[in-house]
């Protein structure tokens, strides 16, 4: 018998998990486009390793009833993000390695979700796998990008700009003087010191 074929974007995700099959692959960060909206605007995305995951299906035996139906997620890769520090590309690694519990419909999965710590979702004979992943990538992002210590070249900017300031003046953080960063976004110090502001 020949075996069955599932498809990432469009899963019978019930089907698949029951089948104990595993899915896998590797693509572009490029590929993942909200992922890819995270990108700083200075990024080599050439440079950047792939987008590595697989998905495997998992039954887990009950005393009463049937199985629970889990599936397993893996995925690693690189992202370049905005340095919050000298608004630079910091090359940073992505992982997931998580695992999902799947119930018959919303209803039942909203109060799992509720009164467990596992995430729950429904089945879907159109589940798109490929969207799960690059949510748990996204989350998996931090919230402040930084590198260890920044570059050379950026830092001996960073002290020119410094010693040319008029007599008197002081200096601010890299990019706290800024509304946004260089991709457009607000950049997270300048809203701090406006929050300080404005509670002064």
């Amino acid at each position: 018998m020949k075996a069955r074929t599932f498809a990432p974007r469009k899963l019978d995700i019930e089907a698949f998990i029951e089948s104990g099959d595993t899915l896998e692959g590797a693509l572009p960060v490029t590929d993942l486009s909200r992922l890819a909206e995270e990108l700083a605007k200075d990024a080599n995305v050439d440079a950047l390793l792939p987008v590595n995951w697989s998905a495997t299906g998992r039954q887990v035996p009950q005393r009463v009833g049937g199985p629970q139906l889990w599936l397993d997620l893996k995925a690693e890769g690189q992202m370049a993000m905005e340095c919050q520090r000298c608004l630079h590309a910091v090359v940073l690694p992505m992982m997931v390695d998580h695992s999902i519990r799947f119930v018959k419909d919303e209803a039942a999965a909203a109060e799992l979700d509720a009164d467990s710590e596992d995430d729950v979702l429904a089945l879907s004979r159109q589940f798109d796998l490929m969207g799960l992943i690059e949510d748990e990538l996204i989350m998996a992002l931090p919230i402040v990008p930084r590198h260890e210590q920044c570059p050379t070249d950026v830092v001996s900017l960073m002290t020119a700009e410094s010693e040319a300031l008029p007599p008197g003046a002081s200096p601010e953080p890299a990019g706290e003087g800024q509304a946004t960063t260089a991709s457009g976004r607000p950049n997270p110090f300048a809203v701090l010191a406006s929050l300080k502001k404005d509670r002064s």
